[in-house]
């Protein structure tokens, strides 16, 4: 199957470790330019390195507070100056604390939901003008299971990573006469850092063995592990190629099987 992504241009959110560092290098390995970004330059450097040492591809950067407008504003901006337009979006963002109702204050529902929601939604608003300029403008967001089925102890991430469906299935509506199409993919349990630390969080408050943690939520999973970052980058590299060509507006787990709703 020929994806047809070589000379793509490509922004993809959060992407100096974890799942959008492994988006970033699926992109890379198909012949697209990349634009990483996150709050820490060290990350983003080694990340960029590491990709152009293994992909014939561009790669920039450029440190992003994604909770930060102007930030936003200005990381669209260079990109588009950069690579002479923008082809895909991927949004992204680090998953906010977790905690139960109580425990969170309202700084704490504030941050969530200009680094979880208004990320997304002032990343796609800057990004509209250059992807409809583009002949097949796709868009992915990247959010959490819990979009179909709500996480115990992440009050944060089940509120607002909802809302990024809902945007995502009323935009498919507006943006099809533009030719774009967006996706949403939900990851399940995807070993990454930010797994890691919410099974430790989850040992702690139990009192148990982190080995434990991960024993029992393997036993949930049909497939019967953890799902590794490139697992997922296939599916949201696949979405926002032209060999995806009448799929919009759908939330698609990559999750093992995990989530149980139709």
């Amino acid at each position: 199957m020929n994806l047809n992504l070589t000379g793509k241009k490509v922004l993809v959110a959060a992407s100096s470790k974890g799942i959008g560092k492994a988006i970033a290098a699926c992109f890379a390995s198909e012949g697209a330019h990349i634009r990483l970004c996150s709050r820490h330059e060290d990350d983003l450097k080694a990340a960029a390195e590491e990709l152009r040492g293994h992909y014939n591809a561009q790669v920039h950067y450029k440190v992003t507070d994604l909770s930060v407008k102007q930030d936003i504003e200005d990381l669209v901006q260079a990109t588009a100056e950069a690579f002479g337009g923008l082809d895909i979006l991927v949004t992204n963002s680090g998953g906010p604390p977790s905690g139960r109702f109580e425990e969170m204050e309202d700084d704490a529902w504030e941050h969530a939901f200009h680094q979880n929601l208004m990320s997304v939604i002032r990343l796609i608003r800057c990004s509209l003008p250059y992807l409809k300029r583009s002949k097949n403008g796709r868009i992915v967001n990247i959010t959490s299971t819990s979009v179909k089925q709500p996480i115990e102890g992440l009050i944060l991430s089940n509120t607002y990573r909802a809302g990024i469906a809902g945007l995502a299935k009323t935009l498919a509506h507006e943006l099809a006469p533009d030719g774009i199409l967006i996706n949403t993919v939900a990851p399940g349990r995807i070993a990454t850092d930010r797994i890691y630390q919410l099974d430790k969080h989850k040992a702690e408050s139990m009192n148990t063995l982190m080995e434990e943690i991960r024993a029992r939520a393997e036993q949930n999973i049909p497939l019967g592990r953890y799902g590794q970052p490139d697992e997922l980058a296939k599916m949201v590299v696949f979405l926002a190629s032209t060999a995806n060509s009448y799929t919009t507006g759908q939330t698609i787990l990559v999750d093992g099987g995990m989530v149980k709703s139709l």
